[in-house]
């Protein structure tokens, strides 16, 4: 979620504080200043109440409130935020709740009328900020109407609203409710991807090729022939965009995909890897190398990543793949690659102490795992 301009409301602290007590009495003055009839009395106490709950549930709290003190439907719900949009101090975080409650009485209203104007409204909102959560709720009550519309985004002037239409329709996004129906008919959003992967904004073409690569959780052949076709009708930036868009089928070894990506190579081995140590400290690093050789008759061009098993709160791993290099390697050459790892404290992932693994892999051949301990 991309916030236009200075981000004034950026936390000191988790991400749940960017929705905190000053941003609730920030948008309540906003919305005042251009509705001065709104009391908002749900508003200013959910301010007060937003100590120890997640992200999440702050703005649906902020989101309930607006429900609470603007009464009125749809049309009065549209009549307040188009005025609010005006206002210089209505910016940033704030933003977000008010996507949901656009979206929510848009639902509520059964209107088509209605939920083309709520569309619409979450277009203008998304240049301020992203409107991507709120318009699933609008995708799962009416998923080929919205994407009717999201098509005719692909060609607006801006490109914040170019991006909604890739990046709301992602059929896995990110932190964002499924859209059941998106994902049994993957090829709905295709004619949104096929017209923004030569996109002029990085910003757009990055969330294209992300949509591409959620494709390739359901439908991988589709992915490729979508890739193909942009392969042969591409500008400087496409190939960017193809890697990005099949990094999943690549370290799947999708045989169309390494070869749509130039990776070549039918006599590839991959060593296990060689530790800086078989025990890592809390916070600390792991350093490892592999040798990746070619044992065929013909030149390899190789992509070669690696993957870190991690240890779950169940004592389960889940492998995370990075990427490591790409090599041209002659038949007999052999490459050295390595990394250094981290385990700092990150706020995506926690890390538990025990057994981890890590592979390297070679045009998705994998190596045999080396083991080693992170401490707690």
């Amino acid at each position: 979620m991309d916030v236009v301009g200075e981000r004034e409301d950026s936390p000191v602290g988790t991400m749940d504080e960017l929705i905190n007590p000053g941003v609730v009495a920030r948008l309540r003055d906003s919305l005042v200043s251009v509705a001065p009839q709104l009391e908002l009395p749900s508003l200013e106490d959910v301010a007060r109440n937003l100590e120890a709950k997640r992200l999440r549930d702050r703005v649906d709290l902020v989101r309930d409130a607006l429900l609470r003190d603007i009464p009125g439907g749809f049309p009065t719900a549209e009549r307040v935020v188009t005025d609010v949009l005006a206002e210089p101090r209505f910016a940033g975080w704030m933003i977000w709740p008010v996507t949901e409650f656009v979206s929510t009485r848009a639902r509520e209203s059964g209107s088509e009328a209605d939920f083309d104007a709520g569309m619409d409204l979450l277009a203008q909102l998304t240049i301020g900020l992203s409107s991507e959560f709120a318009i699933r709720d609008l995708l799962i009550e009416r998923p080929q109407r919205a994407l009717d519309i999201m098509r005719t985004w692909t060609a607006h002037d801006n490109e914040h609203v170019r991006r909604l239409a890739t990046e709301g329709s992602r059929s896995y996004l990110p932190w964002a409710r499924r859209v059941p129906w998106l994902i049994e008919h993957p090829d709905a959003t295709r004619s949104i991807i096929d017209a923004t992967y030569r996109d002029p904004e990085e910003y757009v073409r990055r969330s294209t090729a992300n949509h591409l690569n959620d494709l390739s959780r359901s439908n991988p052949a589709l992915v490729t022939e979508i890739a193909r076709t942009w392969r042969d009708n591409s500008d400087a930036n496409t190939p960017w965009v193809l890697r990005h868009g099949l990094r999943t089928l690549v370290k799947k070894a999708d045989l169309d995909a390494l070869a749509l990506l130039g990776y070549t190579g039918d006599g590839l081995h991959v060593a296990r890897p060689t530790l800086s140590s078989v025990s890592v400290p809390a916070g600390g690093t792991i350093e490892f190398s592999s040798v990746v050789t070619n044992n065929g008759e013909t030149d390899a061009t190789v992509a070669i990543d690696y993957s870190i098993g991690f240890v779950r709160a169940n004592g389960m791993l889940s492998h995370k793949t990075f990427k490591l290099a790409s090599r041209q390697l002659a038949p007999g050459e052999a490459a050295v690659v390595g990394k250094r790892h981290s385990f700092r404290p990150i706020t995506t992932r926690t890390y538990y102490p025990g057994r981890h693994v890590v592979t390297v892999q070679a045009n998705g051949i994998l190596s045999p795992a080396a083991e080693f301990d992170l401490e707690g």
